[in-house]
């Protein structure tokens, strides 16, 4: 026997009944995105290698540590699994020019792909679900992303999420933050572990956003960035708070949030929840109207955000707020092989009208199997009804509506109805009433 081949660790099949919290997720998703004016854009899973390294930062874990990367055999052009997709959407933006008539309000979902160790919440291969407003400059389109996030938890009926907001300023302010922050932590070299070391000279905002805990006195104690903001720089930030507090958004200001890109300016936020143990934020973005220009495209504002549909789907179960499994409204009984050329028009004509219809499959020999079984197979389904396509039912031209649901049990006698299959689109709406 061939060895057996499985799954790459950390990329997840997702089967039934899983994938039907997926789905639903993804419709409430998508409604969302609809009553706010976002557009679907799917970009390709794989990108060239320079726009992660351009766009996130060469000296971020993701580009450093995490990427799936590796040269075309057949070209020589280096490729990766896309990390993230903000890169990706902007420059497909940039790419068809598609600023030219106005801004414009889009949003993604997809896997994506980082090679680090999985955990809960936290694969290899994950899902995102990303709104991205291209071409707005002001703090009300920031809100606006922030408020529509708000409005999915209440959606899903989600608690206990946190939201944290921070500015980083503009790429001056950046500057005279870093020479500071560098000349700091200089000073306390012995403190470092070797991640901050590395990064003090090339990345040195990122040491801000460390986990260890033997660095967190130290982190603390270091200049922070919204000291060093200009006007400008405030006043949006101020701008942005006063409309969170318009629509009654409760956050916390944590000058300690960086993000974990480089493209990010002004206004950045996470929704977190200590729910998800280490895998606490669930939601996060803000503001990088800089990314364009790193790309070489003509410089445009833009702000966005993107969930983990893991994380998310992880803190519905911890809250059990998933949905029931969905199940067919009836379940079509045929005790005789022979009867399926008649029977399955039938059921279609009533998939037509809407009505959710399981059919009892021939097993391997051939044969339908008794009524028992087919009646505990109709009542396992969660079927409201079965069909029941008897030879005497069908030589009447009849078929049998059985309740299945209720106190009555499917293997017991009940009271049954006797419908015409001349009549099949006349009684479907019947069905779908339960």
């Amino acid at each position: 026997m061939a060895e057996r081949i499985t799954a790459v660790k950390g990329m997840n099949d997702i089967a039934p009944p899983t994938s039907a919290h997926w789905e639903w997720l993804e419709d409430r998703l998508r409604q969302l995105m609809g009553r706010y004016g976002y557009r679907n854009l799917r970009t390709p899973v794989v990108e060239p290698t320079a726009l992660f390294i351009r766009g996130l930062g060469e000296v971020t874990d993701i580009v450093e540590k995490e990427m799936y990367s590796f040269e075309d055999r057949l070209n020589g052009e280096q490729l990766t699994l896309r990390p993230e997709n903000t890169a990706g959407v902007v420059r497909a933006v940039a790419e068809a020019n598609m600023l030219y008539d106005g801004a414009k309000r889009l949003y993604y979902m997809g896997p994506m792909f980082r090679h680090e160790r999985p955990q809960r919440g936290r694969y290899r291969q994950f899902h995102q679900f990303g709104a991205e407003a291209l071409g707005f400059a002001g703090p009300d389109v920031d809100a606006e992303l922030i408020v529509m996030a708000c409005d999915l938890w209440r959606d899903l009926g989600l608690q206990g999420i946190e939201l944290q907001i921070n500015s980083l300023g503009q790429p001056d302010e950046r500057l005279a933050h870093r020479q500071a922050l560098i000349a700091y932590l200089e000073s306390h070299a012995d403190l470092l572990d070797e991640d901050a070391r590395r990064r003090l000279h090339t990345n040195p905002l990122r040491i801000l956003d460390t986990k260890n805990p033997s660095m967190q006195s130290l982190v603390e104690a270091a200049p922070r960035l919204m000291d060093h903001l200009g006007e400008a720089s405030l006043a949006h930030f101020s701008r942005l708070r006063e409309l969170l507090d318009a629509h009654g958004v409760g956050y916390s200001v944590n000058p300690r949030l960086v993000r974990g890109m480089d493209y990010y300016n002004l206004s950045v936020f996470e929704f977190v929840t200590t729910q998800l143990g280490s895998q606490g934020t669930i939601c996060a973005g803000g503001r990088y109207d800089g990314l364009f220009a790193q790309l070489g495209a003509k410089a445009a504002p833009a702000v966005g955000w993107a969930l983990g549909m893991e994380r998310i789907l992880e803190l519905l179960k911890e809250q059990d707020r998933l949905p029931g499994q969905p199940v067919p409204d009836v379940y079509a009984v045929v005790p005789d092989v022979s009867a399926l050329a008649r029977v399955m028009p039938v059921l279609q004509a009533l998939r037509r009208k809407g009505v959710a219809v399981q059919m009892h499959a021939a097993g391997p020999d051939g044969a339908m199997g008794s009524m028992k079984s087919q009646f505990k197979k109709a009542d396992a389904s969660g079927a409201s009804h079965a069909l029941v396509f008897g030879a005497d039912e069908l030589a009447q031209g009849m078929v049998a509506v059985k309740p299945l649901r209720g106190e009555r049990k499917a293997e017991e006698p009940v009271a049954q109805q006797m419908l015409p299959l001349s009549q099949t689109e006349d009684w479907a709406e019947r069905l779908l009433r339960g």
